[in-house]
């Protein structure tokens, strides 16, 4: 296919990679990131969407992919996909899909978990929103970039899928790293703390897969100093879009939202910007009751 692709950073531009490896023929653009080998610079975003079968975006937010979307959309042939990888709000991704709909174009929202590892081993999970026809177009590509993807409903389902998963992740993450602190102040050694809860009803992916105290379990950004393999301030993002979605659908997530409030505290008063999410293990560490 010929691909264009809006978003070469950490996450993009191992993508955009893997694609020209499987042989796809990639125009990108970004406005500071440098063009992974193989893929053909362009002069603008809407250089890059001119001729493509696919349009990939992977942008920071809501606000800018509106803004990108409303410079390729003119410029991409009739029948095309604008696929947007991108997390962002629900109403950002509708809206975009809308306008690329009404454009004879196909449309996607197809945010990923996975990080950058992920996206530079192939190895990602897509959660699409978009109708059959246009993930069928896109699902090779999926293929390439990722492990898995599952076409979870109509427009906007994507971002609802990652919003809600992450809203999980936070408050799950919040709730191991308070037992491991909690266990510190009982005089329980961690690593009988893990044999115990990764083999019984606390099991969950913060513990078994992602540990946040350095030396237990499998390695993890604990076990290297906790830098970033997803950084707090991502993590802030996404509890703050849950947070978003929430209030839009009117729905009571009192969890969710004060795992919200504590990242907040934790990159914007406390330090935590630039570390890994999992850095709230040394957080309450340090923090007494009350």
């Amino acid at each position: 296919m010929q691909i264009g692709f809006i978003g070469l950073g950490n996450m993009g531009g191992p993508m955009a990679a893997n694609l020209v490896k499987a042989g796809h023929q990639v125009a990108g653009f970004d406005l500071v990131a440098p063009m992974p080998e193989g893929v053909t610079r362009a002069a603008t975003a809407a250089e890059a969407a001119k001729g493509a079968d696919v349009v990939i975006t992977m942008l920071p937010n809501g606000a800018i992919l509106r803004a990108v979307a409303a410079e390729v959309i003119p410029a991409m042939k009739p029948g095309a996909v604008l696929c947007d990888c991108s997390t962002v709000d629900v109403d950002s991704a509708r809206a975009v899909a809308a306008d690329a709909e009404a454009a004879g174009l196909g449309a996607l929202d197809a945010p990923v978990s996975g990080g950058i590892g992920g996206a530079t081993a192939g190895t990602l999970t897509f959660m699409v929103g978009g109708s059959d026809q246009a993930f069928a177009t896109v699902q090779p590509l999926f293929d390439i970039m990722g492990q898995k993807a599952v076409h979870c409903g109509a427009t906007g389902a994507g971002q609802a899928a990652k919003i809600c998963n992450n809203m999980i992740l936070g408050v799950t993450m919040i709730a191991t790293c308070e037992a491991f602190a909690l266990a510190d102040k009982l005089g329980l050694d961690r690593q009988k703390m893990f044999d115990v809860v990764s083999t019984s009803s606390g099991y969950s992916w913060t513990m078994n897969a992602y540990c946040p105290a350095p030396g237990v379990g499998p390695k993890s950004p604990a076990d290297n100093g906790y830098k970033p393999g997803f950084a707090s301030e991502l993590m802030l993002k996404d509890l703050n879009l849950s947070q978003q979605a929430a209030a839009s659908a009117d729905a009571d997530t009192p969890m969710g939202q004060l795992a919200a409030e504590l990242y907040k505290r934790f990159v914007e008063e406390e330090g935590g910007k630039g570390t890994d999410f999992s850095a709230m293990l040394p957080r309450f560490e340090k923090r007494h009751r009350g």
